[in-house]
């Protein structure tokens, strides 16, 4: 049992991550760890929930929060009596090895009772290990952040005392690098900046020492106005002076402080939201291969002689590459504490992923989200290489086809490493180390085909086994397979499969390992299944190189029992069941040599019968879409069905799919784009735009820019190439309203226009209106409000004309804003109030939270600002429920603004700068920049200038990259909708 508060908020029983759910249980957890083994009031508990404004029923929904973490802790194996009532309160009970925090408290402690200088300096390395990152850094909070930063200088102090006694120990040297970055993080602390002069001067590096002294200077006298204290200036001139007292005095003859695995301070970057633990399942049968096993290990190995930061497996197709790794992978999984990342590089599909649109899925697992990450695959892969620079991970790329499809990829810190499968030598790689993996020996293959069949079997008829292992060429794909036929079949004996594939006339030799293939072992499974499983499988490899839910092969067949076929191929080794996802339910792959063959089994069908497989799949998808789609909270985006098919499942498989209709979004991802472009390349444009656009909501739920702007553009262009004008105009629509997210006004510009033309061309109404409605949010975000008003003013019409009444409440609500921009609020709080009126009917609560975000703005506007506090807590509370990262900053920069306008910067500025962390996670350049304008504002009245300087010039940046982008010098208003 494992619980960390120093980084991102952690808990982990039996090597299993706690599910939190949400915000509400996450906050309770921190609370109690904070004040662990102690008890921790019920009144401190609501100020943590809800730092301001508790509802009346405050304290039972804090004891429901309660008893919901209790559930999940017990799910994952922890005790009963972990949490604890107490008279008043709560109280959880921990060893001191398992919460981070006591063991950081019992280190420091130990170093402060310690005699020897040798001794602290040890001491506090152990407590600096126990940091991963800021504390609490993802748990939102006010009260949790206060505690936070009282933390985060507890660890700051503990590395400065920490580096100043290893100076004085003699280790100038080790010391420069954290201390130039520790000035970096604190760059007017001047006691940091005098111990790297004092490690600089004694390493021999006069000239740098005295340029850290002139950076300071510039510093202080530019921003701050000030020069450096008398002490600084004096150890300036004493290096200067070559003062011999300043010499290093002897190194000490003790260990050396920092371990091996002691990290470096913590990266100014994100911090990882969990440590990435993306490794496949192991092989439970796995065997030999005891020689490339410790090969690879002593590769791994921190300290080992022959240490390699990358290693790459390489073999031919079918003999265990990956098996090996992911099992390798595993075994050192301990030395690589910050995680295991997987990508699959699918060098041998007909699709060899993209290394920029790998990096993007690297970034997301490190916590970039949206246009946070970079466009350009060298930007992406800078900002890559600096996320891992001070960590210690594990990079596992399987199947890489050529060396430029791998570089990129490749972390440049000395703490982390890469295991790389192949089917070719990847010579180009520096100093990489090639494992060539063969077939398994004739005792490891016949120890394989043991285990799966059973050892009754085999002794039974040795002989038989050893001629099936020989006509298999011990290649473990073959063994596989053939044992699988004989385990599904307990009633064959070994001579009747020996028989079947002793005669090489039988084997296809395509797929070739000496005299032997992969492919001849395939063939063989193909033939001894029945011929519903054959067509299963040769159609499954039609939809491409992903990993699938079980349902798809009961719309191949066009039959109830698909999952049952599908059994069938799982027990013949020819599909694998690769994990089960968060949803519980299993996903299913083929191997890409399998599906090569499967896709060829599927040639001589009738391409009608290719197709309308495809289509039954694809309207299943589209149906899925549809229904978690309609549970996702608000939004417009999705479009008004167009006439592709829709196919359903049996209701009782939908509703157990649906049940989580984000976690159901989150694991298909991947097949959702697939998708798409399945229906792209079958030509069938209808099918693609839907998909595409049904998808749009989850992408912007979740901020997805990178896969909402691939599916759309797919899409379009399909549909462009058909003539189709009303997808064309539904992704055209979608698009804009991505570019309005990414800063790129001019580009929604074309997009919405276009769009507007096509609806009208079409006569679709609804169309136009929300397309007319989304342009207004270009003239209001520009400035243009005359033009904005009238723009929503026409789509109001268009939609009460419609008689559609979720975007009449939109836009009520949106000319209610106008309204209170041209300081007309009688009419402004008529609108508004027509809004909520609307959403309240409809059952809308997001919409209300919206319009409650929009509401508290009149209320400032009246000199309300309590009034307009209270509608910001119940948005805020309803988004976070919802999970919606970005209205919740929206309404974050609204609570940061009624405090500002109060003058009250200790409340403004906590809630701003959540808001900025959030936008800037996602992006949103220009609704950051407006947060930091605000914090340099209230930190100028406060008289703190260096601060404000800061922040003032950190907003200016972030316009002027807006400026650039659409070529504009003016600062856009904020975009939030």
């Amino acid at each position: 049992m494992r619980f960390g508060l120093l980084g991102p908020l952690h808990a982990q029983i039996a090597g299993r991550a706690v599910l939190l759910n949400g915000p509400r249980q996450a906050k309770m957890l921190a609370a109690l760890l904070i004040d662990a083994n102690n008890v921790v009031a019920m009144e401190r508990l609501v100020a943590v929930m809800w730092d301001a404004n508790a509802p009346a029923t405050a304290v039972r929904q804090v004891q429901d929060a309660v008893s919901g973490l209790r559930r999940n802790l017990a799910a994952c194996g922890a005790p009963g009596t972990l949490i604890s009532t107490r008279r008043g309160g709560y109280e959880i009970h921990l060893a001191q090895d398992q919460l981070d925090l006591l063991e950081f408290d019992h280190e420091r402690h130990l170093a402060e009772r310690h005699t020897t200088p040798s001794e602290t300096a040890v001491a506090l390395r152990r407590a600096l290990a126990c940091w991963r990152g800021d504390a609490l850094v993802d748990t939102p909070s006010q009260v949790l952040e206060i505690d936070a930063a009282r933390l985060n200088e507890q660890r700051a102090a503990t590395h400065k005392q920490c580096l100043a006694i290893e100076l004085d120990l003699g280790r100038h040297r080790e010391v420069i690098d954290e201390l130039t970055a520790l000035l970096r993080e604190h760059p007017y602390d001047e006691q940091v900046a005098e111990h790297l002069m004092v490690a600089l001067y004694r390493s021999r590096r006069q000239g740098e020492a005295l340029q850290v002294y002139e950076r300071l200077r510039r510093t202080l006298a530019d921003e701050l106005g000030v020069d450096p204290t008398p002490p600084l200036q004096a150890l300036h001139q004493r290096i200067l002076t070559a003062d011999p007292a300043l010499a290093a005095p002897a190194p000490s003859p003790g260990p050396p402080v920092a371990p091996p695995d002691s990290p470096a301070p913590a990266s100014p970057g994100p911090a990882m939201a969990m440590p990435v633990r993306q490794l496949p399942l192991d092989v439970p049968d796995f065997v030999g291969r005891a020689e490339a096993l410790a090969e690879i290990a002593g590769l791994l190995g921190g300290s080992a002689p022959n240490r390699a930061r990358v290693a790459v497996v390489v073999g031919g197709p079918g003999v265990g590459k990956s098996c090996l790794v992911t099992h390798a992978a595993r075994l050192a999984s301990a030395n690589f504490p910050d995680g295991q990342l997987y990508l699959n590089l699918a060098a041998t599909s007909d699709e060899p992923r993209d290394p920029g649109l790998m990096l993007a899925e690297a970034l997301r697992a490190l916590s970039i989200a949206g246009s946070a990450i970079p466009n350009a695959l060298s930007e992406r892969a800078a900002l890559y290489r600096s996320l891992l620079v001070d960590r210690r991970m594990l990079v596992v790329l399987d199947d890489a086809g050529h060396a430029d499809q791998v570089l990129p990829l490749l972390p440049g810190a000395e703490g982390c490493a890469v295991l790389i499968t192949s089917r070719t030598l990847l010579t180009q790689l520096p100093g990489a180390r090639h494992i060539d993996l063969d077939v398994l020996s004739p005792a490891e293959a016949r120890e394989l085909f043991t285990g799966i069949v059973g050892w009754g079997r085999v002794e039974r008829e040795p002989g038989e086994a050893d001629a099936i292992l020989d006509c298999c060429g011990n290649l473990p794909l073959a063994i596989r397979i053939a044992s699988g036929k004989l385990t599904g079949r307990p009633a064959w004996s070994l001579r009747v499969l020996r028989e079947r594939i002793e005669d090489e006339s039988r084997r296809l030799a395509e797929l070739r390992i000496g005299d032997l293939s992969v492919r001849a072992s395939v063939d063989l499974s193909l033939r001894l299944l029945p011929a519903d499983a054959v067509r299963a499988l040769s159609l499954l490899g039609l939809l491409g190189a992903y990993t699938l839910p079980g349902w798809v092969v009961g719309p191949l067949l066009d039959r109830a029992d698909g999952e049952e076929v599908l059994d069938t191929l799982v027990d013949a080794s020819l599909v694998r069941l690769t994990a089960t996802d968060a949803l519980g339910e299993p996903r299913y792959r083929l191997h890409d040599l399998i599906r090569t063959c499967a896709m060829e089994a599927a040639a001589p069908l009738p391409t009608a019968d290719k197709r309308d497989a495809i289509v039954r799949v694809l309207s299943v998808w589209l149906d899925l879409v549809g229904r978690g789609t309609d549970r996702l909270p608000g939004g417009l985006l999705a479009a008004a069905p167009g006439s592709a098919p829709r196919r359903s499942l049996p209701d009782a498989v939908v509703d157990r799919l649906m049940a989580d209709p984000i976690g159901w979004f989150d694991a298909e991802r991947d097949n959702l784009l697939g998708a798409v472009k399945l229906a792209v390349d079958w030509g069938l444009d209808e099918l693609a735009w839907e998909l595409a656009a049904g998808t749009a909501t989850y992408y912007d739920h979740r901020c997805l820019y990178q896969d909402w702007q691939h599916g759309h553009r797919l899409a379009l262009d399909a549909v462009e190439a058909a003539g189709n004008a009303r997808g064309a105009s539904v992704l055209l629509r979608g698009l804009g309203q991505l570019h309005i997210y990414q800063d790129e006004f001019d580009r929604a510009t074309r997009a919405l226009e276009t769009s507007i033309e096509l609806c009208r061309d079409t006569g679709d109404k609804r169309g136009e209106a929300l397309s007319m409605a989304t342009l207004s949010t270009v003239s209001r975000v520009q400035g243009r409000d005359d033009e904005a008003l009238e723009r929503v003013e026409q789509a109001l019409t268009i939609a009460v004309g419609e008689g559609d009444r979720h975007i009449e409440a939109q836009l009520s609500c949106s000319m209610g804003v106008m309204r209170l921009m041209q300081g007309r609020l009688e009419e402004a709080e008529s609108w508004f109030d027509g809004a909520l009126r609307l959403a309240t009917a409809l059952d809308d609560e997001h919409r209300m939270a919206v319009v409650l975000r929009r509401f508290s703005r009149l209320h400032v506007e009246r000199g309300d600002p309590d009034e307009a506090l209270r509608c910001l807590g119940q948005a805020l509370a309803t988004f976070e429920k919802l999970a919606d990262e970005r209205c919740a900053a929206y309404t974050l920069l609204e609570v940061g603004r009624v405090y500002a306008g109060q003058g009250d910067r200790d409340r403004a500025s906590p809630a701003l700068e959540r808001a900025a962390g959030l936008f800037h996670r996602h992006g949103d350049r220009q609704d950051e920049a407006t947060c930091w304008q605000l914090i340099g504002d209230l930190d100028a009245a406060a008289g703190v200038h260096d601060m404000a300087h800061h922040h003032r010039s950190r907003a200016l940046r972030l316009w002027q990259t807006i400026g650039e982008m659409n070529q504009t010098e003016a600062p856009a208003r904020p975009s939030s909708p």
